[in-house]
């Protein structure tokens, strides 16, 4: 269990405080930008990493209890994020199991870059408790959840477009309900730069098959993610993410006809899930009030004869 944790999250000292066998559980859920596990020691342990982290590490108790020690101060809850440079010291009951985020420093850094039109000077440093009695909160913890649901489902090896959009999903959230010192500035109180909107056209045209969001749209065109959404509002009367659509939408319809033409292989839903469309009936909804018929029927017209 001690190599187990020392490997995946960083190394530490781990020491098994009462006189029982350990009997732990450790799975991991997700690996990538943001990582998902669930750890439960199974006896009562003290871990102290031996330096200070260098990622974003978000504990989510399930069951049992813990105490941690950020930087030698001794935390009022366990349902808390820490993060680069601080120095921590956890303590975990027998009962205790916890789901574990790990978010990489790049990871926060680029969307912060993305949303407020630079780099930060240095790592961002949340509050380290989080306060789940308001509804943003648990709207995000609610979202973990869905994660970890979404994670173990087939699904998510269908669809690694919709994966990376979830995992944005969590980095953003996380940065709009949970206290640092940007706050104001990435809520979109600060100053704002010209949209490029042409640029983050292309950039869609492009990257279409990728899990690209607002934000990769908005880093693509060198502006704030605010800035880009008035952009296209003003130009194109409509959103980046209905842009964004719409792309995926003639790509759909381009894969559809070369199937029913013989010209490739597949069905409706192998088609959807590659560019991104993973809630069939919206798709279909979607499809049909673009192109006046569903899927299929671009599919069985398509095969008729002349």
């Amino acid at each position: 269990m001690h190599e187990l944790i020392s490997t995946q999250f960083s190394p530490n000292r781990m020491s098994v405080l009462d006189d029982q066998p350990l009997d732990g559980r450790f799975r991991c859920v997700h690996e990538g930008p943001v990582a998902l596990y669930e750890l439960g020691y199974g006896a009562e342990v003290d871990v102290m990493p031996h330096a200070p982290l260098d990622f974003y590490n978000v504990h989510i108790p399930l069951a049992g209890d813990g105490t941690l020690t950020v930087n030698r101060k001794e935390l009022s809850s366990p349902l808390s994020i820490v993060g680069p440079g601080h120095e921590v010291s956890m303590r975990w009951n027998r009962d205790s199991v916890n789901r574990i985020l790990i978010i990489r420093r790049q990871t926060v850094d680029e969307a912060l870059a993305i949303r407020l039109g630079e780099l930060p000077p240095s790592s961002l440093a949340f509050d380290p408790v989080i306060d789940d009695r308001g509804a943003p909160v648990q709207a995000w913890l609610g979202l973990v959840r869905q994660f970890a649901e979404f994670a173990d489902s087939g699904l998510a090896a269908r669809s690694p477009l919709v994966l990376g959009h979830f995992e944005q999903l969590l980095v953003n959230g996380l940065l709009d309900v949970q206290p640092h010192a940007l706050s104001e500035k990435v809520a979109g109180r600060g100053s704002a730069v010209l949209p490029r909107t042409i640029r983050a056209k292309d950039f869609c045209a492009d990257h279409a098959r990728e899990p690209i969001s607002a934000a990769d749209m908005a880093r693509a065109a060198g502006v704030s993610v605010r800035s880009l959404r008035e952009g296209f509002q003003r130009h194109l009367a409509t959103t980046p993410l209905a842009y964004l659509r719409s792309v995926r939408l003639n790509l759909v319809r381009r894969d559809l006809l070369a199937v029913a033409e013989g010209r490739a292989a597949g069905n409706v839903t192998d088609v959807a899930l590659r560019w991104g469309f993973t809630h069939l009936g919206r798709f279909t909804g979607y499809y049909r009030a673009t192109y006046g018929e569903t899927p299929a029927q671009t599919l069985r017209n398509t095969n008729c004869p002349g």
